[in-house]
């Protein structure tokens, strides 16, 4: 499937900062740092730990830019971690700056070390991108893990989300003797229901992450999007159906050999009462913000158009008839599968 190779960044408009300022998202404290974190002097090629090859590459800056983006980086992930209690953050140093070269966000993961044990942790810096900051939102409220970022101006901050990459557990644990495939098969399952739901695209393997927690007899599997440049963006129905990528093939075998089509509609139900519940208990908020982002158009009018028509076909119904922005689609399309009026 295509997907578009650079989407348009949406700005912040006022109504979407003014809903940001009212939960806490805005910070006016954290600095517009995204510009400046480009003046890197130099570049070298990332290698995991493994030694091999990523689409990072670890840049440094000469002793004066670095002197003066130190104390806003560190910054940045006291308020982002301690609610901007800088004070005790001192002990806290900047150990590495990571530039990614591919896709919309064009990235800068930090990584924060503690100089008293030398535990780390990440944050990214990113462009603030309207339609990204809907899907992290969307995300957060609808989803069963929460999700900590903020912004301000063109700067957008976002944690490290934890787990095992898609494509590295697809490539090494898929086969192994002792994964529990039947809750593989219907963590996926549920995963790709909820991406349709809220229409978040692009879900290949490389743009979501697997956490895996020991339970008092098996291990739990929960799979995570990180990356939400594809909220409501592309044309395509199948866009935001995880099975289609083919990357996923091997897991969506899985599925298929595992699991009937009534247990598969089982859990899609299971996950489309979970999210209905997450949407009444925050139904202030998730109005809100469904309702200043079906005023803004964070696509073309030509994939609005597309998406439109195909949901139309596919689910029967007008119901999209006065869908003329992404943002109404999402709006719609979320209340029609969740049976909220």
């Amino acid at each position: 499937m295509e997907i578009s190779k650079r989407k348009i960044t949406y700005p912040v408009s006022s109504d979407l900062k003014g809903y940001l300022l009212e939960y806490g998202r805005y910070l006016e404290s954290v600095p517009k740092i995204y510009s400046d974190l480009h003046r890197f002097n130099e570049a070298i090629q990332y290698e995991s730990p493994d030694g091999s090859e990523t689409n990072w590459q670890t840049v440094m800056y000469k002793p004066d830019e670095m002197a003066e983006l130190r104390p806003q980086l560190t910054r940045i992930y006291a308020d982002l971690k301690m609610g901007g209690n800088s004070q005790k953050a001192k002990h806290l140093d900047v150990e590495r700056i990571d530039f990614g070269v591919f896709g919309n966000s064009r990235p800068f993961r930090i990584r924060i070390i503690n100089r008293y044990n030398d535990n780390f942790d990440h944050y990214y810096v990113k462009v603030a991108d309207a339609s990204r900051i809907y899907g992290l939102e969307l995300e957060h409220i609808l989803s069963p893990t929460r999700i900590n970022y903020l912004i301000n101006g063109g700067t957008l901050i976002e944690e490290h989300i934890a787990g095992l990459p898609g494509n590295v557990f697809l490539g090494d644990l898929l086969q192994k003797e002792d994964l529990h495939a039947v809750r593989v098969a219907k963590e996926f399952v549920k995963f790709n229901e909820r991406c349709l739901v809220r229409l978040l695209g692009d879900m290949r393997s490389v743009n979501y992450v697997v956490d895996m927690t020991p339970d008092f007899e098996e291990v739990q599997y929960r799979v995570r999007p990180i990356d939400f440049d594809q909220q409501s963006y592309e044309g395509r129905r199948k866009i935001y159906l995880a099975q289609f990528f083919a990357d996923n093939y091997p897991i969506v075998e899985m599925v298929m050999n595992l699991l009937n089509q009534e247990t598969i509609e089982q859990y899609q139900k299971e996950e489309r009462t979970l999210i209905s519940r997450r949407y009444k208990t925050a139904e202030r908020r998730v109005g809100s913000l469904l309702n200043i982002m079906s005023k803004e158009q964070l696509s073309t009018p030509e994939k609005t158009e597309q998406l439109n028509s195909e949901l139309a076909e596919h689910y029967k119904t007008n119901i999209f008839n006065d869908a003329d922005t992404m943002g109404k689609i999402v709006h719609t399309h979320i209340e029609y599968l969740l049976g909220i009026k």
